[in-house]
């Protein structure tokens, strides 16, 4: 006779604990035991939050436990569980933890192996490898690719979220927050009046305070005040919400033809604009990406207009960026004026809208989209299909794709669908931002997604007062150090890594399946040492956490005064000088619906969910090995020493930049 104690976790959230019958079979090396029911008399099982003990005796000798397996049949009706983990301890006073972590649905067998991470290589049991085989199989079937529109990133094979595997979807609260965090926002924000309000125009710019009564948002509150300043315009290129666009400009590209007479006044070094160029003082955002893009024509009744604006910036003796010229096409002549800080006021303040605006466009779709949402699902798929749940290589990523999938889902079906909010909202919505995304896919390369060679490549190292630049790569150092401490623990040379089967497969399924082996993309399809697979893993983690919370999080504070980055235009470009009143500046701007529909769309994308959880935190602990439990304390340490330098800096300053102080980037793209 053998006696083990069986130790069961249930979850601390909403709806965790079961009233159903909870069944286990033990399997060790020379035999498994019978289904035995875990039940106390008079005693309320499984409930929330709760950690239940049990002692069961066994009558055979079972060897070394290798498997645990849970069956949970319904009592009166189903309910669901959420399993945290379950641990025993042998008969020999061994004590064994089976990580769970997942929602068990409905009566199919769950089985979970001991918490040991281990490579497929370093399988020695029959019974485990076929196991791991077994799980992998099962999961390539849930988890398929499926080719959402033509030239993008493939998704997760589902059409509704109902689709998607229960193991990913939203946990209760989650699901309920982000259904009604959209209408909290109407209510909250006091624009549920003007939320139907479509072709109702503003009639003047103070008109928009009406829908900032009840924001209390301090950043919001300054940027209404300093909107139309060229100082907080060019500040938000470094450190706004779309702070990826700008690039040093060594030499003034044919199709702008801005010349040194045009720009004098705004030089302050008694040096040519040639001069300047070559000191390195001029920076450019050219949206030739948005060249040839259809406007909105989803409703007839309104008429949305698109540009391809360029923009010239200037770094002043006091090292500020300053907008000094902007053209409104690819395309210079006599119908596309050079527009300069010394024209009529509403001349400039309207060129820059609409430089704001196309911003808008390429930030929503391509920045924030793509490059975070999108690519992060396809680490998340080809992870849950290549690598078991035992590789350490998936308990290192699995916070950081959690409810990737998801929210894309949810994305799919209110943000980009047909008739979502793009289609309602944005100048580039009914089709032209999946025509974004096309052209952006021909340009996208997995080297871009490397944060420190990102800066580099667009000649920004060096430019002061670049606060996303420093605190990305204070992050992204912090999250590569992380990544490496994991890695040196399991792979122990690079023929470790040329060996371990399931990371191939899942680099070869990122690029090749994920990223359709798209030949510009550039993304590896092997990975032969260990620093490869530490760059690899890194970016998955930043991206994911870091790069998501710089696109995402700001978008409150710079798009909820909606003159400042108008979602449409419903006038087209300018084509001379001196045409401009305010009047028309109000008939080029939103309509109170798409304005408010904008207003709260931002809102609910820029909260953080309650019980959030932020980057370093892992309270599910899918490591049981000390090492990395140690190396995750250093990890959340460093991370904590960020933050309290990025609030050091951030004190006393106007304007304070915190979308990437550790403490508020989230683990995981998951709003």
């Amino acid at each position: 006779m053998s006696h083990y104690t069986v130790t069961v976790a249930t979850g601390n959230q909403s709806y965790a604990g079961t009233n159903s019958y909870i069944y286990l079979t033990l399997v060790g090396t020379e035999g498994s035991s019978e289904k035995i029911l875990l039940d106390k008399y008079f005693y309320n099982d499984f409930a929330q939050g709760e950690v239940d003990s049990y002692d069961i005796t066994v009558e055979q000798n079972l060897g070394e436990i290798e498997l645990v397996k849970i069956i949970k049949e319904k009592y009166w009706t189903q309910d669901d569980w959420y399993c945290k983990y379950i641990a025993l301890k042998t008969p020999a006073g061994d004590y064994i933890e089976f990580p769970c972590f997942r929602w068990i649905v409905d009566d199919k067998e769950v089985v979970l192996r001991n918490g040991q991470a281990c490579l497929p290589q370093n399988e020695k049991s029959s019974t485990m490898k076929l196991h791991r085989r077994k799980e992998l199989e099962i999961r390539q079937k849930t988890y398929r690719w499926m080719e959402l529109k033509p030239g993008f990133p493939k998704s997760i094979d589902a059409k509704t979220y109902e689709e998607l595997p229960e193991e990913i979807q939203l946990e209760s609260e989650k699901k309920s927050q982000f259904l009604s965090n959209f209408v909290q926002a109407t209510v909250n924000l006091g624009i549920n009046q003007f939320m139907n309000m479509f072709q109702s125009s503003w009639s003047s710019l103070s008109d928009f305070e009406q829908i900032f009564v009840t924001i209390n948002n301090p950043s919001s509150e300054k940027l209404m005040q300093n909107w139309k300043e060229d100082l907080n315009f060019g500040y938000q290129f470094l450190n706004g919400c779309n702070p990826i666009i700008i690039q040093k400009c060594a030499q003034i590209p044919e199709k702008f033809p801005v010349t040194h007479e045009m720009v004098a006044v705004c030089l302050e070094r008694d040096l040519t604009l040639e001069e300047e160029l070559k000191a390195g003082n001029i920076y450019l955002a050219d949206y030739e990406i948005l060249d040839g893009i259809p406007p909105n024509d989803k409703y007839p009744d309104t008429v949305h207009y698109l540009a391809a604006p360029m923009c010239l910036f200037y770094k002043n003796s006091k090292n500020k960026i300053l907008p000094i010229a902007i053209q409104l096409s690819q395309t210079p002549g006599e119908q596309s004026p050079i527009f300069l800080p010394s024209d009529d006021t509403n001349d400039w303040l309207l060129a820059k809208m609409w430089v704001k605006s196309s911003d808008f466009q390429v930030h929503e779709t391509i920045s924030h989209f793509l490059r975070t949402h999108l690519i992060s699902e396809v680490f998340g798929i080809a992870m849950y299909r290549q690598l078991s749940a035992a590789h350490p290589i998936s308990k290192l990523l699995l916070p950081h794709v959690r409810f990737t999938v998801a929210i894309n889902a949810k994305a799919r079906d209110k943000l980009i669908s047909e008739e979502g909010i793009f289609d309602k909202a944005l100048s580039s919505g009914g089709g032209g931002h999946v025509q974004l995304i096309q052209k952006a896919m021909k340009k996208f390369t997995y080297k871009s997604l490397f944060f420190p060679e990102s800066i580099k490549a667009r000649g920004m190292e060096e430019l002061p007062n670049y606060f996303y630049r420093d605190d990305g790569n204070r992050v992204w150092d912090v999250v590569k150090r992380f990544v490496s401490k994991v890695v040196g623990i399991y792979y122990t040379s690079d023929k470790t890594v040329q060996k371990d089967e399931e990371i191939q497969a899942f680099v070869k399924d990122v690029c090749s399946s994920g990223m359709q082996d798209f030949d510009y993309c550039e993304f590896p399809k092997s990975l032969q040492t260990r620093e490869q697979l530490i760059d690899y893993l890194t970016v998955v983690i930043f991206t994911a956490s870091a790069q998501h919370a710089a696109i995402n999080f700001g978008q409150f504070d710079w798009y909820s005064w909606i003159p400042n980055a108008p979602c449409t235009m419903r006038k087209p470009p300018p084509t001379k000088k001196g045409k401009v009143d305010m009047n028309f500046i109000m008939e080029c701007l939103p309509d109170r619906g798409r304005s408010c529909l904008i207003l709260a769309t931002v809102w609910t994308l820029s909260q953080f969910q309650e019980n959030e959880l932020f980057l370093g935190m892992y309270p599910d602990e899918h490591f049981v090995e000390k090492p990395v439990r140690v190396a995750q304390e250093t990890f959340r340490k460093e991370l904590s020493e960020v933050s309290k330098s990025i609030k050091n800096r951030n004190e006393g300053k106007r304007m304070q930049y915190c979308y990437l102080c550790p403490e508020k980037i989230p683990n995981s793209v998951a709003i």
